[in-house]
């Protein structure tokens, strides 16, 4: 299984997922594939934000990934590529070419409940209260995406 995980950055949310689909694919001893990227190229070559490492080191957690933006490639290199709010999602349907191997995905759809399906973007907030609240989100999502993955076969 090969996961990419895409915001508009790549600083907040994208490494964030990264980092705890990571960390729950290891300790599940999955032989997945995980990443992130970005639909912007604003952050490329950049580590992810600071308030995003803080909540992941709160967890247990880091991350080493360096930002970087989609490329056509990823469309056939993934078999799930999840965006964080429909905003990301409309603009990858918009970018993957015509023959896509990946499903595109709201991740919030893990989410398994109809409100909190969007996981906003934190990064205008002052401090790191939207950062948790990703966090857990993304926890959540990510718990059940492996759960379904896993009954499925």
């Amino acid at each position: 299984m090969k996961v990419l995980f895409v915001c508009i950055g790549n600083s907040c949310r994208s490494p964030m997922a990264e980092a705890v689909l990571k960390d729950m694919v290891a300790r599940e001893a999955l032989d997945w594939v995980v990443d992130s990227a970005a639909i912007a190229d604003w952050n490329v070559g950049y580590p992810p934000e600071d308030r995003c490492l803080a909540i992941l080191r709160e967890n247990g957690l880091d991350s080493n990934h360096i930002g970087r933006q989609i490329g056509k490639d990823d469309f056939e290199r993934f078999d799930y590529i999840f965006g964080m709010d429909e905003g990301n999602v409309s603009d990858l349907k918009a970018l993957a070419p015509d023959q896509c191997r990946a499903q595109i995905e709201l991740l919030g759809r893990y989410r398994m409940k109809e409100l909190d399906k969007i996981i906003f973007d934190p990064y205008f907030e002052r401090g790191v209260h939207g950062f948790r609240r990703c966090y857990t989100q993304i926890v959540i999502c990510c718990q059940n995406f492996i759960q379904q993955k896993r009954s499925i076969g």
